[in-house]
């Protein structure tokens, strides 16, 4: 750019890199070799070798300055990221030394004279340009805001300010050089879009296989992973004949066999790549940019935690371009036919590599003073609330209006949007006419529920998949191929459906054995299963590959697809040998199940659907001889607190154990999957979400006893109350640290207050009465918290709890708190009295709730069940459960409630609470059946998009439990075989 258009004077541009990989530091290369072509300075601050850069750029104006102000994310090996090691290395790098840095980095700006200061993507030079006066650009696809905002949430909220803080840097920002496959960044309000930036290529292929000394006739594929997974070996048994693999960064002392050849470190590897027939790795923006720019098929990897990859994968499939491997099969060395697949792919990306080209002329234009974007409009502050819990990657079909607008331009941009209706459309007749005729339904009613109707029609339309030739179509039908070579059609295929629930008194307060009264939710999940005998079932290439490979032949194997992982980072299949479950001829343990389905994050998703068929074998003594085959579609959103883990569990026990003619009545199926994620996936929740997706009824309280699961009967909601749940947008997870903290804390409590009333009875039986013994007797063998009345916690215990109590000193003194599914961080202070006093004070606020619900209609009536509601809410906060998100919706609705219209009239909303575990999730919200207070629920729906930029999904309407749905039998007719 530089030799063609005269500049009216040499600038200086100071660019910074972030300590993430070589990959910004490559794509940095190009952008400041045309800036240098062009005649100017560019300094460079980064952590990354000198060679990266001096190798490509040989100019005096090019400086490098090493300094590294930005860790990026910390890899535990080459394909998980340690988030907790993540956000503490970024403290310890960015945020203790801040002030530090701010001073030295302002110093060095004014004293090099930058005109412009670029970013890839440090947030610290943001503001650092800011305080020196300098316009500052970030040039990215990812943004390290969205990245960290689920590290977050996985670390228990702790170094949540990290994420304001990078975000707040990043709005001093004068705008964002977006590159393609970016992910949402919300803190960016201007954004100029650009090509790829790709390196340029230095060699043919012809000349790059001669010198290597390959012919045309071998097949090369390019093991690029930028470090290799730790204690693997390479066999040469994993490539077909005639391949070659040419392995990227291999230590020296790594030994390869004959048909293995390992590059040496300062091969220039774009030339390389262009030479492969197909690249094998994990995704980053240099090998996607550089696979899609030389049109090389790309077989990948998921890397674990990294929220950049959805993205990119996408981006990359819609191409043809990508094949995701299983990591299972990638490290066993099952690599045969993935590569053969990646070969008869044809990538036909047609777009720009010259996207270096395009930024630097940006950024020139920039530093001489041309406006090349409107003027800007800070969103830190804007999506503050969003951004530091971060929004769910997937998207739940049908509730398009609830995606926020910078992920709903994210979505057009890869042409991901499927046009799913927005409007409910609850008209039963209307999906009656829609009812497919390709299936026969041989046992089972539909009860008019449109949601199994659609499920239904799903299935029949999976035969159009797999003949599909539209490229958009392929990538966006990919989960719909999988599942239509999962069934064998000319067998019988179960259909089990299973609700989410709104938790609408009693949440937390689960195990610790409180009433709870839960709505089962109309959102559901269904599972369509088919029990078929090896021969018959149709298996997979890869998993075939695996049974030929140990010689097993007709060997039972799971294969399960999960719709909704396109744009989650989780695989949309999985696959197992069933024997995999045994060890020897029993049933392996708990145990070593969660060790299995922890090997690899993308799949520990199957251990909710995999593991009912672990908890069959060890509870029922179930032997599984015959193959499985499971599709899983759920619209019960994931993350808000509604329990869409038990809406699978309990679906896909519920289908399995109809394909085998198994009968599990409702209540039992429930306390099977609570083990599922007890044991299994290892949560520790209670047990109301699988009792209310296996027992409830539509528009009816599920009123329950969780000692552990005593269903005391259906509650009527009175016709002029409703309830309603709004989604905060924060995710909630029940396997997150806050959750697991205070059910420890609540254990804890009930081990101290057993402890004293064990003293108590020592000291003073003599002076009691017969029932004051019998009490405390009782007391000193607690069972649950909440067999605790409220006034005897007050008068004996409450002062004697401590605060707080360390765990190491706890077990010192206590040995175990005796919960068989949380362990005590000894180097962890519990908030033991909170967590101990809200089960039980809770247990009564549900048994004044039922109460109240049968009591006359009165203003008093919905005056007196908002208030409790409140009272719960406060109390999960004290806890330490709350969010910003929840409490600013339970805000919202007071402010509703208290409004003049509302007091001078019959009120509309009367109350609110957070849901579940809590930590985020939804809000539980009862008011009035009336009009007026559904257009307040809309109101108080935009009110906080308007304060946080996230527009929430409402809950409302119910359906009915397994138990009612039971299980559809079905069989594609004859005439639609073929």
């Amino acid at each position: 750019m530089g030799t063609e258009v005269p500049i009216e004077r040499p600038l200086v541009f100071a660019y910074y890199v972030t300590g993430h990989g070589f990959g910004h530091a490559t794509r940095v290369v190009e952008v400041a070799r045309h800036l240098i072509l062009a005649g100017h300075d560019v300094h460079v601050v980064t952590g990354a070798p000198d060679y990266v850069f001096t190798s490509e750029i040989k100019s005096p104006r090019l400086f490098l300055r090493k300094v590294l102000l930005d860790c990026g994310a910390v890899q535990a090996d080459a394909l998980t990221v340690d988030r907790l090691a993540s956000l503490e290395k970024y403290s310890e790098t960015a945020v203790a030394p801040r002030d530090t840095i701010l001073k030295t980095e302002v110093e060095w700006l004014k004293s090099i004279n930058a005109d412009l200061v670029v970013s890839d993507v440090v947030p610290v030079a943001c503001r650092a340009a800011a305080d020196a006066g300098i316009r500052s650009v970030c040039v990215t696809n990812f943004s390290w805001d969205f990245i960290y905002a689920e590290y977050v949430m996985a670390a228990g909220h702790h170094h949540r300010s990290i994420v304001w803080q990078i975000a707040e840097d990043y709005s001093h920002c004068e705008f964002l050089i977006r590159l393609p496959g970016y992910c949402p960044m919300p803190a960016f309000r201007d954004a100029i879009d650009v090509p790829l930036v790709v390196r340029r290529l230095h060699m043919s292929r012809e000349e790059v296989r001669r010198e290597l000394g390959i012919g045309e006739d071998v097949k090369i594929v390019i093991l690029n992973f930028g470090g290799q997974p730790s204690g693997w070996t390479l066999k040469k048994e994993y490539l077909p004949d005639g391949w070659l693999c040419l392995v990227c960064g291999a230590s020296e002392s790594m030994d390869v066999p004959t048909n293995f050849v390992k590059l040496a470190k300062d091969t220039y590897t774009p030339d390389v790549i262009a030479a492969s027939d197909c690249m094998l790795g994990k995704i980053g923006y240099g090998t996607v940019s550089e696979a899609l720019a030389f049109k090389i098929p790309f077989v990948f990897v998921r890397r674990d935690y990294f929220n950049e990859e959805p993205f990119l994968r996408n981006m990359l499939e819609s191409y043809q371009a990508g094949v995701e491997m299983i990591r299972r099969d990638l490290l066993t060395g099952h690599w045969k036919p993935y590569l053969e697949r990646a070969i008869s792919l044809k990538p036909c990306y047609e777009g720009g590599i010259n996207g270096g080209e395009v930024a630097a002329r940006i950024l020139q234009d920039t530093a001489f003073g041309k406006n090349c974007t409107s003027d800007k409009h800070s969103g830190a502050r804007r999506l503050r609330d969003a951004i530091v819990l971060g929004y769910e990657l997937q998207r739940v079909p049908g509730r398009d209006l609830s995606i926020p607008d910078w992920y709903a331009n994210a979505e057009n941009e890869l042409g991901l949007r499927t046009g799913s209706p927005t409007a409910e459309m609850n008209c039963v007749s209307f999906f009656m006419d829609a009812l497919p005729e390709d299936f026969e339904i041989l046992h089972g009613d539909l009860l008019g529920l449109p949601d199994t109707i659609n499920f239904l029609k799903s299935l029949s339309e999976l035969g159009a998949a797999l003949n599909s030739e539209n490229s958009s179509e392929k990538r966006r039908m990919r989960e719909q191929k999988a599942a239509a070579s999962l069934f064998n059609w000319e067998e019988d295929i179960f259909v089990a459906r299973a609700p989410g629930r709104l938790d609408v008194m009693g949440g937390i307060a689960d195990y610790s054995g409180s009433l709870v009264l839960q709505l089962p939710t109309r959102e559901a999940c269904h599972v369509a299963v088919q029990k078929i005998h090896p021969s018959k079932q149709r298996l997979w290439k890869h998993a075939q590959a695996r049974l030929n490979a140990k010689g097993q032949g007709q060997t039972p194997v799971l294969q399960i697809v999960s719709y909704g992982s396109e744009l989650s980072n989780r695989g949309p299949t999985f696959d197992m040998n069933l024997s995999d479950f045994l060890d020897g001829d029993q049933p392996m343990s708990y145990e070593n199940a969660r060790s299995y389905f922890a090997r690899d994050p993308s799949q520990k998703w199957a251990a909710y659907v995999a593991g009912t068929i672990l908890v069959l074998m060890k509870e029922l003594g179930i032997r599984f001889n015959h193959s499985i085959s499971v599709l899983v579609s759920s619209a019960v959103p994931e993350g808000k607190g509604v329990s869409s883990s038990a809406a699978v569990e309990v679906a896909t026990m519920s289908g399995i154990a109809a394909a085998h003619g198994l009968n599990i009545n409702p209540r039992d199926l429930a306390l099977l999957c609570q083990m599922v994620e007890n044991h299994v996936v290892g949560a520790p929740c209670g047990v109301m979400d699988q009792m209310t997706s296996a027992c409830g009824e539509a528009n009816k309280l599920l009123a329950m006893i969780c000692q552990p699961a005593e269903v005391l009967g259906l509650v009527d909601i009175p016709n002029h109350i409703r309830v309603w749940g709004i989604d905060s947008g924060i995710r909630h997870s029940i396997g997150g640290a806050d959750y697991g903290s205070v059910r420890i804390g609540a254990f804890m409590g009930r081990k101290v207050i057993k402890s004293i009333a064990s003293a108590l009875l020592s000291q003073s039986s003599d002076d009691l009465e017969e029932d004051g013994v019998e009490l405390l007797e009782n007391e000193a063998n607690l069972d649950y918290l909440c067999n605790l009345s409220p006034h005897r916690y007050e008068a004996l215990y409450v002062k004697q709890l401590p605060e707080t109590a360390l765990g190491e000193a706890f077990l010192e003194k206590y040995s175990d708190h005796n919960d068989s599914v949380t362990v005590i961080d000894k180097k962890r202070k519990y908030a033991l009295r909170a967590a101990t006093g809200h089960p039980i004070y809770e247990n009564f606020r549900v048994k004044a709730f039922k109460a109240l619900l049968t009591s006359a209609s009165s203003d008093y009536q919905l005056t007196a069940l908002g208030e409790l509601m409140y009272q719960c809410h406060y109390s999960y906060g004290a806890c330490g459960l709350g969010s910003d998100g929840t409490d600013r919706l339970v805000q919202l609705v007071q402010e509703m409630q208290h409004n003049k219209l509302s007091r001078a009239s019959e009120g509309t909303l009367y109350g609110a609470k957070i849901t579940g575990g809590g930590s985020g999730g939804t809000v539980c919200v009862i008011g009035r059946n009336c009009l007026r207070s559904s257009e307040q629920i809309l109101q108080i729906q935009q009110r906080y998009r308007a304060a946080t930029g996230y527009l929430p999904i409402i809950f409302e309407g119910s359906s009915p439990g397994a138990g009612k749905f039971g299980y559809l039998r079905i069989r594609r007719l004859a005439k639609n075989l073929n």
